[in-house]
């Protein structure tokens, strides 16, 4: 069988030079492509001394350790310890990540389930399965995508998660419970009082709902215009709140007072302010919050927690 060592350290390099970069893209580093050039051309040595006399030496764990070190610090540089050792774990995280989606997805589109594969597969030449390098250079690209978008979802997952609360709100006999999201971009007041605006989505309560919510949903032109009367309990609660949004014009809303409003997190409780806006719509196509809670409520926050 003929080798050609100058093609696979070239496809090497380029494993290499992903692996590095996909590093600093999860990690959000400030990277240079010539630094991270550097760093694959440094673990790619390891495969020139594969065919030297220094082979036994190169296939130590400790040497490759020291590779994986050497790279890591050419591609990001050191500023501390804590710094540099994240780019290593990291580094480590996405070449496993990487590698295990490439024998994945070779074994699912190769794999033969039959005994005799099964039984010979641990028996040649004590390497497994050999994988092409022509599989190699097609399907990483792709696992570099698949990668690094699963990532980039779970820190969105992660950053919603931070930011969720549990919303009680009361007005009068009734008691809503819906899931609120703290979204900066919510920057609904009343322009008289100054009191924060939460939206909420009719649609996540499961509570019965008054008739005045639905009105309030449904029917709000004809509320400001009087064609509508709303009864006393939640007439004396209206305020006018005027909202803008991407694409339509100055429009006004039915927002309420409501007697509290307090909210939850995972480590505390605490009771806060303001106006609430009742919409049909959903907020949130999965569902996972209901309520759009307005920063200035969230930073009413206690340090510590409420007994």
């Amino acid at each position: 069988m003929t080798l050609y060592l100058d093609v696979i350290w070239l496809l090497n390099v380029c494993v290499d030079f992903i692996l590095l970069w996909l590093t600093g893209l999860i990690l959000k580093r400030q990277f240079v492509l010539w630094r991270i050039a550097i760093g694959s051309l440094i673990g790619s040595a390891i495969i020139i001394l594969s065919f030297s006399p220094y082979a036994n030496i190169v296939g130590n764990p400790l040497i490759k350790l020291l590779f994986s070190l050497a790279m890591v610090y050419s591609a990001f540089g050191y500023k501390r310890f804590r710094f540099y050792f994240t780019n290593l774990l990291m580094f480590y995280f996405v070449t496993f990540l990487t590698g295990g989606i490439l024998i994945g997805a070779h074994y699912f589109l190769t794999f033969d389930p039959g005994a005799e594969t099964t039984v010979l597969l641990a028996s040649i030449k004590g390497f497994g399965d050999p994988i092409s390098w022509v599989f190699v250079m097609l399907a990483l690209p792709i696992a570099w995508y698949f990668s690094k978008g699963r990532m980039d979802s779970v820190e969105h997952v992660k950053i919603q998660y931070d930011q969720l609360v549990d919303a009680i709100i009361k007005i009068g006999e009734y008691e809503f419970h819906v899931k609120g999201l703290v979204d900066s971009g919510n920057q609904l007041q009343d322009p008289i009082s100054k009191a924060p605006v939460m939206i909420v989505s009719i649609s996540s309560l499961k509570e019965t709902l008054p008739e005045a919510v639905k009105i309030l949903c449904e029917e709000v032109d004809e509320i400001f215009s009087g064609h509508i009367n709303l009864k006393a309990e939640w007439s004396d609660r209206l305020r006018i709140v005027p909202a803008q949004s991407v694409g339509r014009k100055s429009q006004l809303l039915a927002a309420i007072k409501p007697d509290s409003i307090t909210l939850k997190d995972q480590e505390s409780s605490w009771s806060t302010g303001g106006l609430i806006v009742f919409r049909q719509e959903p907020l949130s196509a999965d569902d996972s919050f209901g309520a759009i809670v307005h920063p200035r409520m969230a930073s009413g926050k206690p340090a510590q927690n409420v007994s």
